[in-house]
This record gives C-alpha cells, structure tokens and sequence, in this order.
C-alpha cells in the first residue's frame, strides 16, 4: 500500500512544483471520464438516435466525422495557447463545454441538430483529450513527460472498458436523452473542477533553453542543449518534423481503419461468433496491459531503443495475417500484436514531437497535424472499405495496411537518425 500511495496522495500535489505521479494520476481521471463520455458512447447512442431521427448510418456516421475534423481545425490553435501557458483556462473551459454539448445533445430532433452538437464535441475534444494533456505534461516536467504519458494512458486505456458498459447501463436505464445528461454532470462535477484545481500555477511561456535529447541517451539522462529557443518556423523547415508527420500519418491510418472492419475481418477468418465479439473487446485490455508492462520497465530501457522497436508490433501483427491467409492462429497473433502496438504507439507519439523536434513548442507542432492527422482518420476506414471485394475480402486492402505500417516504422527512424545528427552537429558547433 505505501507502494502505490504516492500515486494518490493529494498533499504531494503543489501547483507551483507538483509531484510528477500524484499529478498525472488525477489528471487522468478527467482523461478516462471524456474519453469514456464523449469517444466510445457514440457507438452506442448511434442506434436509437438512428432510429429516432430517422437517419441511415452514413448520416450518423458523418457526425463523429465531423466531430475529428473540427478537433484537427482547433488542434493548432489549442496548442499554442498551452505552449503561452493557458493550460488551465483551455482545459477547465473545454471541460465546461464539452458538458453543454452533451446537454445541448439530448434536445436534438434533426440531422442538423445532430450534426450541430457533434461538431461543437469535437472542438471541446482538442481542448480536453490526449494532445492538450500531453503538451501540458511537457511543460511541466520537461525532464520525465515520458513516464507523465505513460501513467495517463495506463488509467485513459481503461475509458472503453468502464464507459461501454457504464454508458450501455444508463441508457437502457434512463433513455439515450437522459444518459446524456448524467455524462454532461460529470464533465461539470469531476472533469472541469480536476482541471481548475490541477493546472493552477502554469508558467507563462519564456525564453525556455531549446531541446533536442541525445537519441543516444536514456530517457532519465535528461540531457539538454543549452542553445536560445528556436522559432517554431525553424523546425517546419527541418527534416525531423516532417519525417515524425509522415510516422503519425501512416500510424493513424492503420489505427483507425482497421478497429471499424475488425468484426467483418476476424468473420472472415472464420472464428466463432464469441471469439468476433470477445477478442475486439480484449483490444483495450491488451493496450493496458502493454502499457503497464512499459510502466514498470521503463527505467530498464533505452527510450530510443523502445522508440524504434515499439512501432514494429503493428506491422508484424498485419505479417501474420497477410502471411496466414486469415487463419484462426494469425487472426489472434494479429489482435495480439496489433493490442500491444496500438496501445504503446499512443506512447510514442504523445513524446516523440518533444523527444526529437523541440520541447518549446510541441503543443504548436503536434498542432499543426491536427487537420491532415484527422482527415486520415475519417478516410482510412471508408478506404479500407472500397479495397474489400467478396473474391478475395480484405487480402488487398491489408497489404496496404501493411504497406502504410512500414512506412511509418521507416519515417520514424529516418527521424530519430536525423535528430542525432543534429545533435551531435551542435555538440561540435
């Protein structure tokens, strides 16, 4: 118990030096709660608002479309107000916002009402989901935001497994209408007060020394290049940025186009009815698990090393089943490594932008992939769809996948290789 209770103990939290662990684990309450109400609920709140509205599920599926581009157009924006210090205004007035639209939500009686409310979501999303949190878990512990990332998704990893009953509960309980309204309070009554309290204390943005981490450093050796702060334009221009865009580019579209094709795809491998129900729901546990895993290892480990080889699982998950055809053993080799992947790539990109680019603006830079990040979200899926034909299924459309997972494994060590060149180009400067 004495363990663990650092994780926990209100008084280590000081708004002028906060405790690394106590903090990210009551931020990460907030985490869990909006991932958890506004994310995984919209699957199912789709339904009945199908057929209360009377709309078809492209209609309905436009809505949380909507929803990720509106989060991609404010991403940039959000960010530069964190890296100015404005953390806890963004996060508590996200909060505060995100609650309205889920009340607005349960009034609706049109497309466009619809519609509406989910593009109000997706904006109060990039003010309150995983790219504000990081940046602000950046600011304010610049020397270990890694292990910071890591505690926050261990606890935000949950949000599927304790929202998608909770939320399926409330609404077989109370209507979808009424069910909103209790995840509205809990955007007012926990999140918004968590990130009041929590983010008071934020330093204004300064003349803060720029950062590139040796790629030949552990991640506890926090070594720094004590050169002026460099304009974000300065590193739009360089090769890293650009090559870490094309890694998270590649990795969203893996990752969000095969979970909405997951039931189709293990179908097609022939499993049982259970086994398609049982082992996509299994995703979450495993993202957990291998972050938890990563958790305790962390010390033990070359962050860069973990950096180059964590992006690896996802693409040799597609391995196996492009190799085995869709047999039932590559069908759950996939899963497997596709869990464990998913799951620590959320790692690697919450910390490769500062790792790698520079600490000082990594709110800025992560912002301006908000909108090409999130148009390769809304496409994947619906490309991946176009690609399946009933002679051969999925067979194309995974190489591709495939093809993009590589791809982005290439991009980030191109990026890690460029980054030490850079720093050791400095060191001899």
């Amino acid at each position: 118990m004495r363990r663990i209770r650092p994780y926990w103990d209100l008084t280590r939290i000081s708004h002028h030096a906060p405790e690394l662990a106590p903090f990210a684990v009551w931020l990460s309450w907030a985490q869990l709660i909006t991932w958890g109400s506004v994310f995984y609920t919209f699957s199912l709140i789709m339904g009945p608002v199908e057929r209360e509205l009377g709309l078809s599920r492209a209609d309905a599926s436009l809505g949380f479309s909507l929803a990720l581009l509106a989060d991609g157009l404010m991403a940039y924006a959000i960010g530069r107000w964190i890296d100015r210090g404005h953390e806890r205004r963004v996060m508590t007035w996200g909060s505060a916002w995100v609650g309205l639209c889920l009340l607005a939500h349960s009034f609706i009686d049109s497309l466009v009402g619809f519609y509406a409310v989910w593009l109000g979501l997706g904006l109060g999303m990039s003010a309150t989901l995983y790219a504000p949190v990081f940046a602000v878990v950046t600011r304010r512990f610049p020397n270990d935001f890694r292990r910071a990332i890591i505690i926050m998704t261990f606890l935000g990893g949950l949000a599927s497994t304790v929202f998608i009953p909770l939320s399926s509960w409330l609404i077989q309980s109370l209507g979808w209408r009424h069910a909103l309204w209790v995840l509205a309070l809990m955007q007012w009554l926990i999140c918004m007060p968590l990130h009041a309290w929590l983010l008071k204390g934020a330093a204004p943005q300064k003349a803060l020394v720029h950062a590139i981490t040796s790629p030949d450093a552990n991640a506890d050796s926090n070594a720094r290049l004590a050169t002026p702060t460099v304009s974000i334009k300065v590193h739009l221009k360089r090769a890293p940025f650009w090559l870490l865009a094309g890694f998270m580019l590649m990795t969203a579209i893996v990752s969000s186009a095969l979970p909405a094709h997951m039931v189709s795809l293990l179908e097609e491998a022939h499993l049982s009815p259970a086994w398609v129900i049982a082992i996509p729901a299994s995703i979450g546990a495993i993202q957990v698990l291998g972050r938890f895993l990563l958790f305790l290892f962390e010390k033990h480990l070359d962050v860069h090393a973990a950096n180059r080889w964590i992006p690896c699982l996802v693409p040799l998950g597609l391995v196996f089943l492009v190799m085995g055809g869709l047999a039932p053993w590559a069908a759950l080799l996939f899963v497997t490594f596709y869990g464990l992947g998913n799951g620590l790539n959320t790692i690697v990109k919450g910390t490769a932008m500062a790792q790698y680019v520079s600490r000082d603006h990594v709110g800025q830079l992560n912002g301006v992939l908000g909108v090409p990040l999130a148009m390769g979200r809304a496409v994947a899926p619906w490309a991946l769809g176009l690609m399946w034909t009933p002679e051969v299924g999925y067979a194309h459309g995974l190489r591709w996948m495939l093809l993009a997972g590589v791809l982005g494994v290439a991009c980030l060590w191109w990026a890690q290789k460029c980054a030490h060149q850079a720093h050791m180009k400095a060191l001899t400067d």
